[in-house]
């Protein structure tokens, strides 16, 4: 796991950081990773941030679509559960055996679903969200060494990212032009 602070969320600076390294990386929908993909980073998409759009809808509006979605993603994350402590490759063969139906009978039914649902709502996104991003998404289920979703990560880097708001502009020119006006 790697993380790199910048100070602001263009795309330059993960073209920076990454420079010329070609591997898997695991991430959400951020638009500077996309010249990345186009150079040959295979693009892994997280579940966490996928689930993460139904898991709103429902909160928003107890939407039973959002919690057939969640039911089913959770059956994916079930499988994760299973298989923590395994090899990359019994690993791979439980995802397999297991993922790959869930996943496929999940795929079908978005589907489904988006075609039933108004153009441009908040059930519409979420599903969109997946359904544009699905070939990352399940990219995870063919290498038992990927995970499912960046949370390790994101785990790792939340003090910052919540504790960004409070102190990024600490002694900055930026925080002392804002001190000045309250």
């Amino acid at each position: 796991m790697v993380y790199d602070f910048s100070p602001s969320r263009a795309g330059e600076h993960a073209r920076n950081f990454l420079g010329t390294w070609n591997g898997k990386l695991v991430c959400d929908d951020f638009a500077g990773y996309k010249a990345g993909f186009e150079q040959g980073i295979t693009e892994i998409g997280c579940m966490a941030h996928a689930r993460r759009k139904f898991f709103d809808l429902h909160v928003a509006n107890k939407s039973q679509l959002a919690e057939q979605a969640l039911h089913s993603i959770g059956g994916l994350y079930e499988v994760e559960r299973q298989a923590k402590d395994m090899s990359d490759e019994d690993r791979w063969r439980l995802r397999q055996e297991m993922a790959v139906p869930i996943a496929e009978k999940l795929h079908e039914w978005m589907i489904a679903q988006r075609a039933l649902v108004p153009e441009g709502s908040a059930t519409a996104k979420a599903l969109d969200y997946s359904l544009k991003r699905w070939v990352a998404l399940t990219r995870y289920l063919d290498d038992g060494a990927v995970p499912i979703d960046n949370n390790a990560v994101e785990n790792q880097i939340r003090p910052w990212a919540l504790g960004r708001s409070n102190w990024l502009f600490a002694g900055s020119l930026r925080s002392g032009k804002r001190r000045r006006r309250s």
